[in-house]
């Protein structure tokens, strides 16, 4: 639960000033559709500078279209918040923005040479092949 919520907070549904009293509450936000600035805020501290990355989590016409209701679909909340989860993961074992997204952006031999930051934001299968990963290097037992 602690990653979830701090999914939430990089996100920017979770603050201080409003804190989500429970990983259901989250699960209702996304169901309803993340606000478009979420997008915004995990394409800016995964890809600071590439201005052009939110647009592999959504679509640039599906996102004109967002920008209209200011909310993302369910679908484009889930793969938003499916990266702000291993991001959230990936900063806490490597400890640094710039070593999570160095491990983001690398080939990686547990993943067949892809990068995990493809298979993230491919499908949920593929995020959850990374997260195996960063469990594996956090508990010791990577090669």
């Amino acid at each position: 639960m602690p990653e979830l919520m701090e999914a939430a907070r990089v996100l920017g549904v979770e603050t201080d000033q409003k804190p989500l009293k429970s990983g259901v509450a989250y699960l209702n936000l996304v169901d309803h559709g993340l606000p478009v600035k979420s997008l915004d805020r995990i394409a800016q501290v995964v890809a600071p500078g590439d201005t052009g990355f939110k647009y592999r989590i959504v679509p640039k016409a599906s996102l004109a279209r967002s920008k209209t209701s200011r909310r993302l679909t369910t679908a484009q909340s889930v793969a938003v918040t499916r990266l702000a989860s291993i991001w959230s993961q990936a900063l806490r074992i490597w400890k640094s923005e710039s070593a999570a997204r160095d491990f983001l952006n690398r080939q990686h031999a547990l993943l067949a040479g892809r990068r995990p930051i493809d298979l993230v934001l491919e499908n949920e299968i593929g995020a959850g092949l990374v997260h195996d990963v960063l469990g594996r290097l956090e508990y010791g037992s990577a090669v």
